[in-house]
């Protein structure tokens, strides 16, 4: 069995979605997330919807960036702020019971060269160097679900999953225990990595 691996050293985290939208808000605009938090304040901004509608429509600043000065003004959502153990062990603290499978599908996540590991607070996301390729998620009390964007087939393991027009990931691997994570599913997960690399 898979020991946990140390997700502080190898996980990104909301972290770098902040860093992202506030490098995003200053090349839009010329002004780090300081300058407008302090604009929006003198100009009285009340809330994030207020904000949003005097960044758009006074200044033509819109979406991703716009987070990161509600953010700077009203506050970051708490599971922002922690790191990538602690969101972990969160998405698993009511089933500790299937955090060894969490676990081993993460180890081979951090020794495989090329994959990037995403903390978020109900999953994990992986991620080629192009784009995700991969999802972690608690199902339900008994099982955890890797969703993969990949062409394969469905049949044995691989279930095909209803998905919304522009998901991509319709397809899945349920898990009930720490067996499923094998060599079948390691394929499975090079073959979605290598479709989206």
């Amino acid at each position: 069995m898979a020991s946990a691996p140390d997700l502080t050293a190898t996980a990104g985290t909301w972290k770098l979605m902040v860093d992202s939208n506030q490098e995003l808000l200053l090349r839009k605009s010329g002004h780090d997330v300081h300058w407008w938090a302090e604009r929006g304040r003198a100009a009285g901004l009340k809330n994030d919807a207020e904000l949003r509608g005097w960044m758009r429509d006074e200044h033509g600043i819109t979406g991703y960036a716009q987070y990161a000065v509600s953010w700077e003004m009203f506050g970051y959502p708490d599971f922002m702020l922690r790191d990538a153990d602690e969101l972990i062990a969160g998405q698993y603290a009511k089933h500790p019971e299937l955090r060894p499978i969490a676990d081993a599908l993460l180890a081979w996540a951090a020794a495989t060269d090329g994959v990037a590991i995403q903390m978020r607070k109900g999953y994990v996301s992986l991620h080629s160097t192009r784009r995700k390729f991969a999802q972690v998620t608690r199902a339900n009390t008994t099982s955890v679900d890797v969703l993969l964007r990949s062409a394969v087939t469905p049949g044995g393991r691989v279930e095909a999953v209803k998905v919304r027009k522009g998901d991509f990931f319709d397809r899945k691997v349920r898990l009930m225990s720490v067996d499923g994570v094998d060599g079948e599913l390691f394929a499975l997960l090079e073959r979605a990595l290598a479709e989206n690399s």
